[in-house]
């Protein structure tokens, strides 16, 4: 008790002096233990209003992604691993041509012995594992194929089919939002922040002043400053102004430049032609993806 009777007699000199007082440590809670109500923040000791903005919008996937499986089934480690490479290679080469910056390509090549099989007593198949009765060697090449550029994934996708692999997975998408769109979504969630207060301190007879805050993270807003110690600092927010705002516009993103036109890899007989590619060809439409964003905006009130 006399330590915390001295720290509080401290802060108090500090504070009458004017002089700058020590940082308290994260954990430290704003208030004395035992205090009924927690201390509002400096930006609330005269009348103001917190407004928490929201924005929601949808966004065309810009990322996919797949992969594809060749096998091949020879007498030696080193012929199997050599025919399963020259697929991938073949393939390598048709994808090369859209460049680095649009199609991205990853190749790994395994191999595993084949071993001669016979039946217990139980009359169950069974390897013999045994270095002399390896009868093959499978190698397998596993190509994994990004697109950072949607548009052409029907081709890419075609090509790869085309190849003839033994097996292809299903294509993924994702979102990447750009530098320009996550601007426009917390320019927008602040707009929807002024809107809301305007609207709320007109309904309330009173008009707004200076803003005195602005959070983007919205957490501001969320000061429990009317409640006591068991839920200060509480993770679910108690604001009941969680409708989300009409949007004014929707937000579509410039198109990106055109994609070049691919050169298909010569020189190479396993390089599908054009009309298999064609033939190939599926509908792939890259789905919507919800973005959203928030901001909190603190006004004075007059």
């Amino acid at each position: 008790m006399r330590r915390l009777l001295t720290t509080l007699t401290l802060a108090a000199a500090t504070e009458s002096t004017g002089l700058a007082a020590v940082p308290a440590h994260a954990q430290t809670p704003p208030a004395t233990i035992g205090d009924r109500y927690v201390p509002a923040p400096w930006w609330m000791r005269d009348p103001v209003i917190a407004s928490v903005g929201y924005v929601r919008t949808e966004v065309t996937a810009n990322r996919a992604g797949f992969g594809a499986s060749f096998q091949s089934v020879e007498r030696t480690a080193a012929e199997a691993s050599r025919k399963a490479a020259d697929q991938v290679r073949a393939l390598s080469q048709a994808l090369a041509a859209y460049g680095v910056d649009v199609v991205r390509v990853e190749t790994t090549v395994s191999t595993r012995p084949l071993y001669d099989q016979y039946r217990d007593e139980a009359g169950n198949l069974r390897d013999n594992v045994r270095a002399d009765r390896i009868e093959r060697y499978e190698a397998q090449a596993n190509v994994s194929v990004t697109l950072r550029d949607v548009r052409v994934l029907e081709r890419v996708y075609a090509t790869v089919v085309a190849s003839q692999p033994t097996s292809i997975s299903p294509v993924n998408f994702n979102l990447q939002p750009d530098n320009a769109t996550k601007t426009w979504l917390q320019a927008e969630a602040v707009k929807d922040a002024a809107r809301r207060a305007r609207e709320a301190a007109s309904n309330a007879g009173a008009t707004l002043g200076g803003v005195r805050v602005i959070d983007p993270t919205g957490r501001a807003c969320q000061t429990d400053v009317l409640a006591g110690w068991p839920s200060y600092g509480g993770g679910a927010s108690q604001a009941t102004d969680v409708a989300y705002a009409a949007m004014e516009a929707a937000y579509v993103p410039p198109p990106p430049p055109a994609a070049p036109a691919p050169v298909m890899a010569t020189g190479s007989r396993l390089a599908p032609s054009e009309d298999q590619i064609e033939a190939a060809t599926l509908a792939l439409q890259p789905p919507l993806r919800e973005l959203s964003d928030q901001a909190c905006v603190v006004y004075a009130l007059n």
